[in-house]
């Protein structure tokens, strides 16, 4: 006799994995904060001194039940992008709004389509629907769109996963190269287009914002340039249709009253987010001074952080990683093979930076074993 109700065929076949280890664990298994958190991609500099004191100000309102329909967020939305309100679905970040997708159009042994070492959460994701994950490897340090189209093709896919902006690479591909592959792609795959990194890199990588494709989802958060990684806020457009599909399924009172309300006050000051780019770039180009002088190649970035190829084998990468963790400064670094020869450090505050240009040198010529 079983001890325990059984779990789903699917579930009980999964491994006991997270697509992340976090800081906070790395620091309780520390028993110490680290110095520099540059490792999870968040804006140091915070949202906008507006929605702080909008925030503030409903703080006592969070007895109240959120909006089930997210009305003054959709609207919000929706006007900063110039379409209808029936083209935007709000969700808890993206991670919220992958997990919808891939239970929308992935299901058992169907083959969904990604890049080898791109985003983990998306394959954490499909996993839980019993879909079959392809992975294509990047190219010169992209994501290979022929080789994701081939894919599909070849796997007859429902889904295809694309992030422009990159990550973990920071890489980007031109609104006309995403566009010939949008075209190219079966009017039966839908594309799930990742601009998290989108109000980071050059405007020339965004297409035009167009809903009437019914194959072509894209996705933005808050977490990013809008300094709201802890409220866990994105939103989706699409076609009409589309995007009614959300409601069969979505959590309807998953993003909270506070979050709707940062939402709606984040996208009315542009002048925050364009301050806030500006500082991006400026520690991007520190970040990539840093990686020079101690004799590291930083990639090009369009992202809130700077991938930096540390010249050796992913062993030789992973070293450095370690030895920066154990001198208080969080980092990450890309695994799958090719990539993880590479560490990626996200943009800080200049304190952080002083910390992370004081003990690069020391992690460098510890893992050269000097």
């Amino acid at each position: 006799m079983p001890k325990h109700p059984p779990l789903s065929p699917i579930v009980a076949a999964l491994p006991a994995t997270v697509p992340f280890v976090g800081p906070e664990a790395q620091e309780r298994d520390r028993g110490k904060p680290f110095r520099a958190r540059l490792g999870a991609n968040e804006s140091s500099f915070g949202p906008s001194p507006r929605v702080v004191e909008r925030m503030k100000a409903i703080a006592g309102e969070m007895w109240m039940y959120c909006d089930p329909d997210n009305h003054d967020l959709k609207l919000a939305a929706a006007a900063h992008l110039g379409i209808s309100a029936d083209n935007v679905v709000v969700g808890e970040g993206i991670d919220g709004l992958l997990g919808l997708v891939t239970r929308m159009y992935a299901g058992p042994d169907l083959a969904v389509v990604t890049s080898l070492g791109a985003y983990p959460t998306f394959n954490f994701h499909v996993a839980g629907t019993g879909g079959r994950l392809v992975t294509v490897p990047y190219e010169k340090d992209r994501e290979s769109l022929d080789g994701l189209l081939a894919a599909v093709k070849r796997e007859n896919a429902p889904l295809v996963y694309l992030s422009n902006p990159d990550n973990p690479m920071g890489s980007w591909w031109e609104a006309a190269d995403i566009n010939r592959f949008m075209e190219a792609l079966p009017a039966t795959t839908m594309l799930v287009l990742d601009e998290a990194y989108g109000e980071l890199g050059p405007a020339s990588a965004l297409p035009a914002v167009d809903v009437s494709r019914p194959n072509l989802i894209r996705m933005r958060t808050f977490s990013k340039a809008y300094g709201l990684a802890g409220i866990r806020l994105g939103y989706a457009f699409g076609e009409a249709g589309v995007i009614s599909d959300f409601e069969k399924i979505r959590n309807h009172y998953g993003v909270s009253r506070m979050a709707q309300e940062a939402g709606v006050t984040a996208l009315a000051d542009q002048d925050w987010l364009r301050a806030v780019v500006g500082k991006v770039e400026a520690g991007r180009k520190r970040i990539a001074t840093i990686a020079r002088d101690n004799g590291l190649t930083p990639l090009p970035s369009a992202t809130n952080f700077v991938t930096v190829d540390c010249g050796r084998d992913g062993a030789f990468a992973a070293k450095i990683m370690q030895s920066l963790l154990s001198r208080d400064v969080f980092i990450r670094k890309p695994m799958a093979q090719g990539l993880d020869r590479c560490i990626r450090i996200s943009v800080g505050l200049d304190h952080e930076l002083d910390i992370l240009a004081e003990e690069l040198p020391g992690a460098v010529a510890a893992a050269r074993g000097n």
